[in-house]
């Protein structure tokens, strides 16, 4: 196995947060002793930029140099100074149209502004969203008056069963943007051809480093790009059981530091075994 790695990128919720919402202090020490041996920590998630600056911060991800990949793919930030490196957004047209079909199959939508969640409902699920981000709840009663703007991308949200009949309906209607789910309760769209390892390849083109020499680490469908993009592409061990069979390999679950199993395993013993023939 090729053990040259030189970029390790984490999905953040059910991977390196546990059910706490909090990096265990295993996988921080695991990460921090890789980042002092020069290996990249990129942190990718569905949550927008705000909801991950605390986590990529207490990772001194600034004082390494790296980045983030926020919004499923859709804004890649430099920790450095926090500039944003590439944005792509829907269009004011995407999301109108979106809301329109999430009422015409009676299902919530929720969207982004720079600091607030903004919807006309407040479910269960939205407040999951509310919870794990920490962002204000612009609860509103005209969602397309609200939403002028160019969002980055929005999420619907109902029962698991509800969302499996609804996302081939909104592929078909939508083909050119992007459906992934984060949660079997969050259906996450972003613009045409964005996903995580559409950015993350953005991000190797600019670091210089080859795709075969990053590690992506995820749980769940909007992870399974990156994971497939990536030189070795591994699950936690709580990854959604329709996805188990398409990584190269599966560690402990985001309960038990199954990021500082992949560290421990491929970044931090990277001894080259050299057959002599």
């Amino acid at each position: 196995m090729y053990l040259g790695y030189k970029m390790l990128v984490l999905d953040m919720d059910d991977t390196l947060l546990n059910d706490d919402h909090i990096i265990s202090e295993r996988n921080k020490e695991m990460l921090m002793k890789a980042q002092e041996e020069g290996i990249k920590v990129v942190l990718a998630s569905g949550r927008p930029t705000p909801a991950m600056l605390s986590f990529a911060r207490e990772l001194e991800l600034d004082r390494f140099g790296s980045y983030i990949i926020s919004y499923n793919g859709g804004t890649l930030i430099d920790m450095a100074d926090e500039s944003v490196v590439f944005s792509q957004s829907l269009s004011v047209n995407n999301i109108h149209t979106l809301y329109d079909f999430a009422n015409e199959n009676n299902v919530d939508i929720i969207t982004y502004s720079a600091d607030s969640i903004i919807s006309e409902s407040h479910s269960k699920y939205i407040q999951v969203e509310l919870d794990i981000t920490k962002m204000s709840f612009d609860q509103v009663t005209d969602f397309k008056g609200a939403v002028d703007f160019e969002p980055i991308k929005c999420i619907m949200l109902e029962e698991p069963s509800k969302l499996q009949e609804v996302k081939p309906v909104l592929e078909s209607k939508f083909p050119e943007l992007s459906v992934s789910f984060s949660k079997p309760f969050f259906l996450e769209v972003t613009q045409t051809g964005i996903d995580k390892a559409a950015t993350l390849s953005k991000l190797a083109e600019i670091t210089g480093i080859k795709r075969e020499e990053i590690i992506a680490v995820g749980n769940a469908g909007n992870d399974l790009s990156m994971v497939e993009y990536a030189g070795l592409g591994v699950w936690v061990d709580n990854v959604t059981e329709e996805l188990r069979h398409k990584a190269d390999v599966i560690v402990a679950s985001n309960n038990d530091d199954g990021v500082a199993e992949v560290v421990e395993k491929y970044l931090l013993k990277q001894e080259m075994s050299l057959e002599v023939l």
